[in-house]
């Protein structure tokens, strides 16, 4: 760790590569604007591993790692801007949000060819602040840089975390907290209110300029199809249903699906007040500013589906120049959406309960039954699907599983059920139940446990619980018996029942 100001560089000075696609686009796509200082800044947490993937310097990042990821000291290359963009906030139309605390500082091409943004989030006021300050609490800081690594380690597509720094300097919120600022890598950072940013103040061409940057830059595929931006919305749909039904798999609530906060690069982005699933029920909701549930568990699909219309509804102009056909076009590719999630979610939950390709016709009938039964016995997600796992082994194991049932027995009868249709395929137990231990994770960011460690970084500046929780959280799918208290549900007394933005 260092607070050093002053970084010297190898031959070329620049730790960082930066081709900044983004800033070569219109003036009215985002406004120039730098990062404001702070402090005292010292670097709490950088990801080595996640530099080298990029390709940086990552030595003289680590050491110097302070200034730059503060923005005290300007990275030589960036060309610092904040995003413009609109966006549905709890079925509420705001035409202009923006990075209000968000500076892009530049995009990067990562050591396997693919272009990468880095963002500062809490470097200080944009021309998008609207009355905010610009500054992020050190809090919501660890909970992205936790939740967001943890949903990398899981196989779930992602924006990272590549440092977090404490600036030495106070936000106010509900209460004076320490202030921190978060470094993000994503694809990129385009969403679906990006699109209706424009397509709200009736500027077609410019909708089209950031459809044509979205398909050069994530589905240069569909530069030849016949038609393109159908294609692009077909592809932006099948994305997000993808990414739906993986968080659906790990019990992940986003918490808060507005549009802006919908990637077009399929990317989960934005994790203030998410949470994971303690026992399971579709209408669990922890985030404290969803008081309707619109955004709990079993609901993310159809918001899927309905920020899916809206990216529809931003692009119409682009698909036929008769409205009519247009409309007719974009309804279609918005009722595929739902197709396009079933087939996902399919495949994930058919994965955690062992069951191959071959589809049969009581399929379906088994994993409802199962559900159920976890939703009637209050059972705990993560470790019933776990426990599942080495009841796919041998029966000797199924008392532990039987264990998380308010009736213990309860599962009997399915699992007489399961191990017969288990039979008739063709894969030994021990396969089986490798693969199913590959999809089954035996790790989440326990709420909790992620609670416990932001308490003790945030009013006691010990950041040891969350090294601890980050290292268990790299492995998801490993037992790591000395690290089985992570594994556990919260007793009573223990349990998290709302989580917040922290803007």
């Amino acid at each position: 760790m260092s607070n050093a100001t002053n970084p010297q560089h190898g031959d070329d000075g620049r730790p960082v590569a930066f081709d900044n696609s983004y800033a070569r686009l219109p003036d009215v796509f985002f406004a120039p604007v730098d990062p404001s200082p702070v402090e005292a800044p010292r670097l709490i947490a950088f990801n080595r591993a996640l530099a080298g993937e990029l390709g940086l310097d990552a030595d003289a990042l680590e050491r110097h790692g302070a200034g730059y990821f503060s923005g005290n000291v300007p990275l030589p290359g960036s060309l610092p801007l904040a995003m413009a963009y609109a966006g549905h906030q709890f079925g509420q139309f705001v035409p202009q949000l923006g990075d209000g605390r968000a500076i892009l500082l530049g995009e990067v091409i990562d050591r396997n060819g693919r272009r990468r943004d880095i963002q500062l989030k809490g470097a200080g006021q944009t021309p998008y602040s609207r009355r905010g300050d610009g500054r992020a609490a050190l809090g919501p800081v660890l909970r992205e840089y936790i939740v967001s690594e943890a949903m990398h380690a899981l196989g779930i597509p992602t924006t990272r975390a590549l440092a977090a720094v404490a600036t030495g300097q106070p936000v106010y919120r509900d209460r004076v907290l320490p202030g921190a600022v978060f470094t993000r890598v994503a694809a990129s950072h385009v969403r679906v209110g990006t699109f209706q940013f424009f397509a709200a103040r009736g500027d077609t061409e410019n909708v089209r300029v950031l459809a044509d940057h979205v398909i050069d830059r994530h589905y240069p595929a569909l530069k030849g199809a016949e038609q393109p931006y159908l294609a692009l919305l077909d592809a932006v749909a099948d994305r997000q249903a993808s990414l739906i039904a993986r968080w659906l798999g790990v019990g992940f609530i986003h918490g808060v699906m507005n549009t802006d906060n919908m990637t077009i690069s399929g990317e989960t982005i934005d994790f203030g007040p998410c949470a994971f699933m303690d026992r399971y029920d579709p209408r669990t909701v922890y985030s404290s500013i969803d008081r309707n549930g619109r955004y709990a568990f079993g609901n993310q699909p159809m918001i899927g589906q309905w920020n899916i219309a809206r990216l529809a509804e931003a692009l119409l102009a682009l698909l036929c120049d008769d409205q009519d056909k247009a409309v007719e076009m974009a309804n279609a590719a918005v009722g595929r959406f739902m197709e396009r999630f079933q087939a996902h979610w399919k495949a994930v939950i058919r994965a955690k309960i062992g069951l191959g390709a071959d589809e049969e016709d009581d399929d379906q009938g088994l994993i409802r039954d199962l559900l159920v039964t976890l939703y009637e016995q209050k059972a705990d997600y993560t470790l019933a699907f776990r426990r599942l796992v080495d009841a796919a082994e041998g029966d000797a194991a199924d008392d532990a599983l039987q264990d998380l049932l308010e009736t213990p027995g309860a599962l009997t009868p399915w699992l007489a059920l399961w191990r017969a249709r288990l039979a008739r395929e063709a894969v030994t137990p021990q396969a089986r139940a490798a693969a199913m231990r590959r999809v089954n994770p035996a790790f989440i960011p326990r709420n909790h446990k992620v609670e416990e460690a932001l308490t003790a970084a945030v009013d006691h500046g010990d950041f040891s619980l969350f090294s601890a929780l980050t290292d268990v959280l790299a492995r998801p799918y490993e037992d790591q018996p000395a690290f089985a208290a992570y594994a556990v549900p919260p007793k009573p007394g223990e349990e998290i029942t709302a989580t917040f933005c922290g803007t």
